[in-house]
C-alpha cells in the first residue's frame, strides 16, 4: 500500500491537488458543523452545555456529522465517511474522560482535541489515497 497520493494532477483532478483540496473542504465542513450544530440546538430550545467536556463531545459530533454529509454529497462511500467520523470522535473520546478526571482544563481539552484530530484525518486519507486523490463526482 502506498502512503502518498500521486504527485500528478491528471484526469478529473486526480493527485495531490485533489487530495489537499479534499482536506481543506473537510476543514470548511467542520467549521460549518461547529456553527450549525449549536444553532440547531438553540433553535430546539437546548442551551449550551455547562460542562466543557460535554461541549467538546458535542462539537466533535457536530463536526463529524457535517463532515459525513459533505463526504456523501461529494460521492464518498459509507466506509470512508464513517472512518473519517471515527478519527474525528476518537480524540475527544479519549481526552474528555481525562478532563473529567481533572487532569487538565477545558482550554487544553479543546486545543488537544483539534491538534490530535487534524493529523488523524490526514492519516485516514493516506490510508485510502485512491478515495481522496480524486472525486467520484465532478465538482
Amino acid at each position: 500500500m502506498t502512503l502518498t497520493p500521486s504527485t500528478h494532477d491528471t484526469h478529473h483532478g486526480h493527485g495531490r491537488r485533489a487530495f489537499v483540496r479534499h482536506y481543506l473542504e473537510m476543514l470548511v465542513a467542520m467549521v460549518a458543523g461547529m456553527i450549525i450544530g449549536p444553532l440547531l440546538r438553540s433553535a430546539a430550545g437546548l442551551g449550551s452545555p455547562a460542562d466543557p467536556g460535554l461541549g467538546a463531545v458535542l462539537m466533535a459530533a457536530d463536526m463529524s456529522v457535517a463532515m459525513v454529509v459533505w463526504m456523501r454529497i461529494r460521492g464518498h462511500g459509507w466506509p470512508a465517511s464513517l472512518e473519517m467520523a471515527a478519527v474525528m470522535i476518537a480524540p475527544v473520546a479519549v481526552l474528555a474522560p481525562l478532563h473529567w478526571l481533572g487532569l487538565f482544563g477545558a482550554d487544553v481539552l479543546l486545543v488537544a482535541e483539534h491538534v490530535v484530530m487534524l493529523p488523524l484525518m490526514w492519516l485516514a486519507m493516506l490510508r485510502r489515497p485512491a478515495e481522496y486523490g480524486h472525486w467520484s463526482r465532478q465538482g
